[in-house]
């Protein structure tokens, strides 16, 4: 449809001010409404104000091809691709088909460079407004929607996007590409024109104008909508005599209808032809000569305005032109008709398609090519095409033959790797009752996978392994990479440790299967010390020997929970921004999100909140948009609740996550929720309930043989709730139950848990607790003022409770005020209140402030905790020249000139604060 704009500039004008505010604007409306013309004209527009406009305009046939829309709108940006970095580069690559694929290309790999080469674009200051324009949206190829879902996601509202969708109703269906996420997106909803819009239309279409009673007709037999009335005007025309007042017009059930009766007066060839072009991914003229259509057959069909001929390109004049002429074609024609096309193309992934769509028996020759242009579509990153592809290959070859399994095996694991975990449980487990032997194995052990990667229930993902292993051959590499995952599969350490032994043993010596080998090393590492035997770090370095530069997902995250867990942060730290660098890059969300929460503990121990609030919150978003699980990210959210002092919040997540975990019987989340359930009771001051929350926890973690659970370390909480409560007995049973924890495994956490744990114990029995202080003061010194400084001020807090009660009144204001101090430099709220409070109790004046701004007073009790102004700007995200000159200003206003000194004022409670 060729007419001109008519009645629509109300939309037009609309549809151009949302996008300059950042709006996304989706254009909606049956087919034949319009929205084409509608869309070209805001183009247009945008062009003439500036904008860089990147556009595509898939087709309902293109919906097979993958990445064919993707290239068609990022084509102008090819120049930019081979800036970006490696992986990026080489995923639009494939995309452009710039380059042969030399390896699998993971299909979110697209959507993140799909963002970096939109994200290039907009700083280009020659052309600094971006607008991304995709018309018909929903006949975009699952892959190019997944990757510029992805992109847009995350650059709208700086990047404008303009889409148009056919729907009969709006808002009946879920906006394309995501937009009905976006903030204040634009639905324009194209009405139906009338009869004066309508006049004009038909004018311009068919140089025709239709005497007025007949064109009202026409208008209220077509409802306004433009197609419809031009098709009805041309079946009109082509009566011998106009109709009579009061006779029918020619029947119109529907456009198609319409279309097929137009069909039926074109000459055979002429059919046979659009019927090719049709069916073909992209007609050109060249293409459906060698199928025996000579360029003149389509005349006619050019002469009705079916079709446009364009150089060597042949297409319709509206999609639904081209849905109608396939709808009309009988299953038998059809088929016979992609033989033809198959036997003719020159491109290798359009015969498969074709023979894909005509082979209906068992063809072996057949199955191998579809086959093959699986294998290239899955190199190129669209997995979900490649399972169809693998699916139709198997289904060309009786069940005994070895490639029906293994391309069995390849759909179910394209399906996994395109994220869709329903479909990929569903082929999984068709592949299970369909298969024999180590195919079997292979299949049930993707369909564990599945069950760990999804919010299955608790024991689906082992369950599923387990009758894999009974499945595949003994003794062989394939019950090696079982072994391997069920040691990530059992939450228990023994059963673990031993499933890794195994894994370990049948693994030895396959080249293939390195990165499994690392991952079994690593997993037995973990679930020996999870077990309480000593940590054999030659395992862990024999591992990271082994996995390369892409650690294995089954244990990648292990050493920095290790290096964590014995407090070497700036090694877990390093650890994950690798990972996290490699996801990003990848595109692979769900990975992110792990990555982001384990961040955020890490700089929840280290005491940075700040950025362990931004990982916390970067997890939620991800989570948000990909559905990942967050009871991690909520159970970690609470926790830093609680140590900045917002317990009533800190709690209802703890009693949800407590509610979800009886729902659901899942150990895990039950462990993780007590330890905050008791946390928060004994932050808010409800000790009995504490300890009570902390004694469930420790019977949990017993009855499962969990000796170290390196993430939890509740004992010196438990004491300080048992003692509290009064119950001493049990507070002496945690002292030696964290005792031989250290013993086992010293870390700076346990050597300061320790020491407090001594003087809390020491002085609710009656005894001096001298020597328990004189402890935890070298306690205090062995850790360096960076690690772990929320404990380190716990410790402060505790001696000074201690000093009072041995009237020791100057040793006790200067431990309170220094715990104050420290407390305050976290924003440990609650905490730095008890210490005020306890420091009053002394009998000495509590720290009063002095005029000191907000930052400086920040930077000033960071200082005077022992940080460097490194780790002090990258606490407060400022920079470290900002913080020497707040320094240089704090030293000033309190007449010191050392950091010593600047300690001494703070702890001396000085009059800081504005």
């Amino acid at each position: 449809m060729s007419g001109a704009v008519v009645g629509r500039d109300e939309v037009i004008d609309r549809a151009r001010r949302a996008l300059a505010e950042g709006r996304p604007v989706l254009l909606e409306g049956p087919a034949g409404i319009g929205k084409t013309v509608v869309h070209r004209a805001i183009l247009d527009a945008a062009r003439r104000d500036g904008w860089r406009v990147l556009d595509c305009a898939p087709t309902e046939i293109e919906a097979g091809l993958p990445f064919a829309a993707l290239a068609d709108l990022l084509a102008t940006l090819a120049d930019r691709v081979p800036r970006l970095p490696a992986p990026q580069r080489a995923a639009l690559a494939n995309v452009l088909l710039t380059d042969e694929a030399t390896q699998p290309v993971d299909e979110r790999s697209v959507g993140a460079a799909t963002q970096a080469l939109l994200g290039a674009a907009l700083a280009d200051p020659a052309e600094p407004r971006l607008l991304v324009a995709v018309d018909d949206a929903p006949w975009l190829d699952p892959p190019s929607e997944r990757a510029l879902r992805f992109a847009l996601r995350r650059l709208v509202p700086r990047v404008a996007v303009l889409a148009t969708a056919r729907v009969e109703q709006s808002g009946a269906e879920p906006a394309p590409l995501g937009l009905d996420r976006a903030a204040r997106p634009e639905c324009l909803t194209l009405d139906p024109l009338g009869v004066g819009s309508l006049h004009h239309v038909l004018r311009a279409e068919l140089g025709a104008a239709l005497p007025r009673p007949l064109l009202v007709r026409i208008a209220g037999e077509a409802g306004g909508n433009p197609l419809l009335a031009i098709e009805l005007a041309r079946a009109v025309l082509r009566m011998p005599h106009p109709p009579a007042p009061g006779a029918d017009l020619p029947a119109a059930p529907s456009l198609r209808g319409l279309v097929v009766d137009r069909l039926a007066t074109l000459p055979p060839q002429t059919r046979d032809a659009i019927r090719l072009a049709a069916l073909s991914g992209v007609p050109t003229l060249a293409g459906l000569a060698r199928a025996g259509v000579p360029p003149s057959a389509f005349d006619a069909a050019e002469e009705a305005g079916l079709v446009t001929v364009g150089g060597d390109v042949v297409g319709f004049a509206h999609p639904v032109y081209a849905a109608a002429v396939r709808a009309e074609i009988p299953p038998g024609v059809r088929r016979r008709l992609h033989r033809l096309l198959a036997d003719t193309t020159e491109n290798p992934d359009e015969r498969a398609r074709h023979l894909a769509r005509c082979v209906t028996g068992p063809d072996p020759a057949a199955a191998a090519e579809i086959a093959a242009a699986a294998d290239r579509q899955r190199a190129r990153g669209a997995p979900e095409t490649a399972a169809g592809l693998y699916d139709c290959a198997a289904r060309l070859v009786p069940p005994p033959v070895g490639e029906h399994a293994r391309w069995r095996l390849a759909a179910v694991q394209c399906r996994f790797d395109g994220g869709d975990f329903p479909a990929t449980k569903a082929a999984a487990d068709q592949a299970a009752r369909e298969l024999t032997g180590a195919a079997r194995a292979e299949a049930l052990l993707l369909r564990a996978v599945v069950a760990w990667s999804s919010d299955e229930p608790p024991g689906a993902a082992e369950r599923a392994a387990e009758a894999a292993l009974a499945a595949a051959p003994a003794g062989s590499t394939l019950a090696g990479r079982i072994h391997a995952h069920l040691s990530l599969f059992r939450d228990a350490p023994d059963p673990a440790r031993h499933h890794g032994e195994a894994a370990i043993e049948l693994l030895a010596g396959s080249r293939n299967d390195r990165d499994m080998q690392a991952a079994a090393l690593l997993l037995l590492f973990l679930n020996e010390v999870r077990g309480g035997l000593p940590a054999r770090t030659e395992l862990l370095d024999r591992a990271l020997e082994l996995e390369g530069p892409a650690p294995s997902w089954l244990a990648g995250i292990v050493p920095a929970v290790w290096w964590r867990a014995i407090d070497e942060h700036d090694r877990a730290r390093e650890r994950l921004h690798t990972l996290l660098d490699r996801a990003t890059m990848r595109g692979d969300e769900p990975s992110q999100h792990e990555l982001r929460t384990h961040l955020g503990e890490v700089e929840l121990l280290a005491g940075r909140w700040p950025a362990a609030a931004a990982h916390i919150a970067a997890a939620r978003e991800l989570g948000e948009q990909n559905g990942s699980d967050q009871v991690g990210v909520k159970w970690l959210d609470g926790l830093l609740l609680v140590h900045r002092g917002q317990l009533a919040e800190a709690t209802r997540i703890a009693e949800s996550g407590l509610r979800r975990a009886a729902e659901t019987d899942d150990e895990w989340c039950r462990r993780i929720h007590e330890q905050l359930a008791g946390f928060a009771a004994l932050i808010d001051g409800r000790l009995p309930a504490a300890a009570r929350h902390y004694g469930d926890l420790a019977a949990t973690i017993d009855q499962m043989g969990l000796v170290e659970p390196l993430a939890q370390r509740f004992e010196p909480d438990w004491l300080e709730a048992c003692v509290g409560a009064g119950d001493l007995t049990t507070a002496g049973a945690v002292l030696d139950r964290l005792a031989a924890r250290h013993r086992r495994l010293p870390r700076p956490w346990t050597t300061l848990g320790l020491a407090r744990s001594r003087v809390l114990l020491a002085g609710a029995l009656g005894r001096d607790p001298s020597d328990a202080l004189a402890e935890l003061v070298a306690a205090r010194a062995a850790v360096p003022a960076d690690v772990l400084p929320f404990d380190r001020a716990r410790c402060l807090l505790v001696a000074g409770v201690a000093y009072r009660r041995l009237r020791s009144r100057r040793e006790a204001r200067d431990a309170l005020a220094a715990a104050a101090v420290e407390f305050d430099a976290l924003g440990a709220v609650a905490l730095a209140a008890r210490a005020r409070l306890e420091a009053g109790r002394t009998g000495g004046r509590p720290p009063a402030p002095r005029q000191l701004t907000a930052t400086e007073l920040q930077v000033a009790r960071l200082a005077a905790a022992g940080r460097t102004n490194r780790v002090i700007a990258d606490t407060l995200f400022i920079s470290p020249k900002t913080v020497e000159a707040n320094l240089a200003r704090v030293y000033r206003k309190l007449g010191v000139g050392s950091r010593a000194e600047l300690g001494a004022a703070m702890a001396r409670g000085a009059d800081v604060e504005a």
